[in-house]
C-alpha cells in the first residue's frame, strides 16, 4: 500500500508568505522525498507563523487529518515543525507518523534530541542578540538606520532600474515570438520556457510575468 503524505509547509514572516521565498525549497524537497518513496499526496497545508509560536491552525489541521486517516506528515526539515521541544512532544504523543526529509530515518528518541538542541540554539542566539544590543546601548550607540526612509528609496529605485533593464532586454525575444502568431502570455511564455529563458528572479516565465514586462515596455 502507497503511503498517503500529508505536507506541511512553514515560513517564518508574512512576506515571506506573500513571495513564497523558502517556500519552493520545502516544496521541492518535499516532492523528491514523496516520489522516491512512491508515496501519494493527500493533502497540504502551508503556515506563514513564528516558530516560537505553537498555535499554529494549518499544522492542527494537519495533524487532526493525519489522525483521522492514518496520514503521514511530512516535513522538508525538522526546524520547519518547531524550535520547542515541548511542542514536538506534544506532537510525538498525538501518535501521529511524521517524517522530515533531512533526516527521514531518526527515531522518536533523535528526533527530541535535535529538536532539544535547536530550542537551546535558538535560545542562545536571542540571549547573544540582547547583551550585544545592551552594550551597544551602554556605549551610546543609536541603534537602527536614521536614514531608513531614504534607504528604501534607494532600494526601490534600484530594483525599478533593474526590472526595467531586464525588460528591455528580453522585449525583442517577445516580439518576434508574437510575430510567429503566439499572442496569449501562456502561449509566449511557454516559448520563453523552451528556449531556456528564466525571469529576472531566476524562475520559469509564467503569464504574470509576461504581463509585467510587456507593461514595463
Amino acid at each position: 500500500m502507497k503511503i498517503q503524505y500529508v505536507n506541511y509547509y512553514r515560513v517564518s514572516t508574512s512576506r515571506q508568505g506573500q513571495s513564497g521565498l523558502g517556500l519552493e525549497g520545502q516544496r521541492i524537497a518535499v516532492a523528491q522525498y514523496v516520489a522516491n518513496t512512491g508515496g501519494t499526496v493527500a493533502a497540504e497545508f502551508t503556515e506563514v507563523e513564528s516558530g516560537k509560536r505553537a498555535d499554529r491552525p494549518e499544522l492542527a489541521k494537519a495533524i487532526n487529518l493525519c489522525k483521522l486517516h492514518g496520514y503521514t506528515l511530512l516535513v522538508a526539515k525538522l526546524d520547519r515543525l518547531a524550535r520547542n521541544l515541548h511542542f514536538v512532544t506534544t506532537l510525538q504523543q498525538s501518535k501521529v507518523n511524521f517524517v522530515a526529509v533531512d533526516n527521514p530515518h531518526a527515531t522518536p528518541f533523535v528526533i527530541h534530541i535535535l529538536c532539544a538542541v535547536a530550542e537551546q540554539e535558538a535560545i542562545s542566539i536571542s540571549s547573544r542578540v540582547r547583551s550585544a544590543l545592551a552594550v551597544a546601548r551602554q556605549r551610546g550607540t543609536k541603534l537602527g538606520n536614521p536614514n531608513y526612509q531614504d534607504s528604501i528609496k534607494r532600494a526601490t529605485t534600484g530594483n525599478q532600474t533593474q526590472a526595467d533593464t531586464y525588460s528591455a532586454r528580453l522585449l525583442p525575444v517577445i516580439k518576434e515570438i508574437q510575430a510567429a502568431n503566439v499572442t496569449t502570455l501562456r502561449a509566449i511564455a511557454h516559448c520563453l520556457n523552451v528556449r531556456g529563458f528564466v525571469s529576472r528572479t531566476g524562475k520559469p516565465f509564467a503569464a504574470q510575468t509576461v504581463k509585467n514586462i510587456l507593461c514595463r515596455a
